[in-house]
């Protein structure tokens, strides 16, 4: 009998429901050391907590977070809230000796984030875990292309080019939802999803980004308020409100190593649904990801003759790519849902071996100092900013 580990996960939106479909599905598809089980999920309403842990798979719900903290039966708390909650709930489960796993990103604020770092580290050497959820990690042609820089396949790296780009607010008309209130959410387009290219990046060439200059706009300043929303949909009550957030943002940076790096996240890419894509190039070959064809990773060899040059596609599918053995036949692609079971399993394995899991809070932390010098250098008019720590 494997020992059982028991998680309560705060918050029920979104992220909430690709989490919830992980931890069902983790323990189907991969031999774990632990046996999680969904103890309880928490949120603020009584009655849509309830019927949240009913269609989920939770086996009780609570209103209140702290009481997930009390109980015996949670070993893990999963954090699934807007960025302006998670510091508060993170050290407080660090503190009360609960492994945590946080969405991205890891907080608002780089002093959140230094909190949240500086509780990890006290709790690791007390053998409690945490991990920033960078899910996109987790893509098995990604996670290959990580295994093809550190083979050296591509040798020095000179360029990366990473983008993200959304089109979900192009309308203006679209309601003022949490995630452009900067109050809730941090930053717009550049901390919801630059943060990824950013881990993404530093991820797949292993180097570290140093400094960066940076534009960022907001396209449309006002909206109508949100009289309800769920995920990237949202209805419009009366009333508008201000958008205190970046609709977009673009930066260009240097890596640790000496190369070049640019980088776009938009939420204004009319046409672009969750196409997060990276190319990097080496002295001796380059390779290219589009989440939009999320089985493909393009490699070109630039060692053999130029005959032949070009990049060819690797259908990432095989059970000798990462992750990929566990799930269907060779060929039988993959999803967005996918990653996050693969997040889990990974922060499962990690407990159990009384390892730290990666990417870290100081992971995150590192990112959020990324994200800080970008909103600097937009603000300073595009000024060279080194980033903290690098």
């Amino acid at each position: 009998m494997r020992p059982v580990i028991g998680i309560g996960m705060v918050g029920y939106a979104f992220m909430g429901r690709t989490h919830s479909q992980a931890w069902r599905s983790v323990d189907a598809f991969f031999d774990l050391p632990l046996r999680p089980s969904m103890v309880a999920v928490a949120g603020r309403s009584a009655e849509a907590t309830a019927q949240a842990a009913e269609k989920l798979g939770w086996a009780g719900a609570e209103t209140d977070w702290k009481r997930l903290l009390d109980r015996d039966d949670v070993q893990i708390v999963d954090i699934c809230t807007p960025g302006d909650s998670h510091a508060e709930i993170a050290v407080a489960a660090l503190a009360a000796g609960k492994h945590v796993i946080c969405e991205k990103p890891l907080a608002n604020t780089v002093a959140e984030a230094e909190a949240m770092a500086a509780a990890a580290k006290e709790a690791a050497a007390r053998g409690v875990r945490s991990m920033v959820a960078f899910n996109y990690r987790r893509v098995p042609a990604v996670a290959l292309a990580r295994r093809f820089v550190e083979e050296g396949m591509l040798g020095e790296i000179r360029h990366v080019r990473a983008q993200y780009l959304q089109d979900w607010i192009v309308d203006p008309e679209f309601p003022l939802v949490w995630r452009l209130q900067k109050d809730k959410a941090g930053s717009g387009a550049l901390g919801d999803i630059g943060a990824h290219i950013v881990d993404v990046a530093e991820f797949v060439t292993g180097e570290r980004l140093t400094g960066v200059t940076a534009l960022t706009e907001t396209f449309v300043k006002e909206r109508p308020l949100a009289a309800s929303s769920a995920g990237l949909s949202a209805g419009g009550g009366t009333g508008r409100g201000a958008v205190t957030v970046d609709d977009a943002a673009l930066f260009i940076g240097r890596l640790s190593g000496g190369g070049l790096a640019s980088f776009e996240a938009t939420r204004f890419a009319a046409g672009r649904k969750n196409a997060l894509r990276i190319e990097v190039n080496g002295a001796l070959g380059s390779l290219a990801f589009d989440f939009e064809s999320m089985n493909d990773l393009w490699f070109h060899d630039h060692t053999i003759d130029s005959a032949e040059h070009g990049f060819r596609r690797v259908l990432v599918t095989e059970p000798d790519h990462p992750y990929a053995g566990a799930w269907w036949p060779p060929g039988h692609g993959l999803g967005y849902e996918h990653t996050f079971v693969h997040e889990m399993k990974d922060f499962l394995e990690a407990i159990a071996a009384g390892a730290d899991p990666a990417p870290s809070f100081e992971d995150g932390l590192r990112v959020q100092r990324v994200l800080a010098a970008v909103e600097q250098s937009a603000a300073e008019g595009s000024r060279f900013i080194t980033v903290e720590g690098s």
